[in-house]
């Protein structure tokens, strides 16, 4: 059994795709091998987030089609949460229990850019963690977001998806502004190190 928080270290960074690239707007495939590859794919994917000072990060965010995202964010209460789902399912509550909070929301996949979005306070999210062991994480607050997005991430859905036609331009309109401080290879060349001028070119 290896502890999640053995994974936090030992990793390499890798870049995390845009918007627009496929492997995004797909659906992912559920894991059924728990082994020493995937171990260390994890270890990469944490070292990822740490290094895009991002909350939470799925696969599909660094160009893996597998089922799969990972965590370190705080709930209502500033406690923060950290771990590993895979294979996810997230229940939302319904009825008179469901009540909805809009809140700024962004995406490592469309760096710079943040949009108000609605979405349940509470989440439940099933699954298995590293070695395939159930799990099961109860959502509140920002973690309870997060649950939800990554989970979406993980059936092809970004989070532009739930936007409004006005609202997803702006969005765009926003990242395209700031996106010159994001080279192609982020976050393996960190925010504000890319130089476009010295680059020949500008993103896109």
């Amino acid at each position: 059994m290896t502890d999640v928080a053995d994974l936090t270290t030992g990793g390499e960074i890798l870049r995390i795709t845009r918007w627009g690239e496929a492997v995004l707007h797909e659906p992912t495939i559920p894991v059924s091998q728990f082994d020493d590859e995937l171990h260390q794919f994890l270890r990469n994917m944490f070292a990822t987030m740490a290094a895009a000072q991002g909350v939470g990060l799925a696969a599909t965010q660094v160009g893996d089609h597998r089922s799969i995202f990972i965590y370190q964010c705080a709930d209502e209460n500033d406690q923060v949460h950290q771990g590993v789902v895979i294979n996810p399912e997230v229940i939302l509550p319904e009825g008179t229990s469901r009540q909805l909070v809009s809140e700024e929301e962004g995406c490592l996949s469309l760096p710079g850019a943040f949009s108000s979005l609605s979405r349940p306070s509470t989440a439940i999210c099933h699954g298995l963690d590293h070695d395939g062991q159930e799990v099961e994480i109860h959502g509140t607050g920002l973690l309870a977001r997060c649950l939800q997005h990554e989970t979406d991430h993980l059936l092809g859905i970004v989070f532009g998806d739930r936007l409004s036609a006005r609202s997803r331009k702006q969005l765009y309109r926003d990242h395209e502004e700031l996106e010159y401080r994001f080279g192609k290879d982020w976050p393996i060349t960190p925010k504000g190190e890319f130089d476009p001028a010295r680059a020949g070119s500008t993103q896109d």
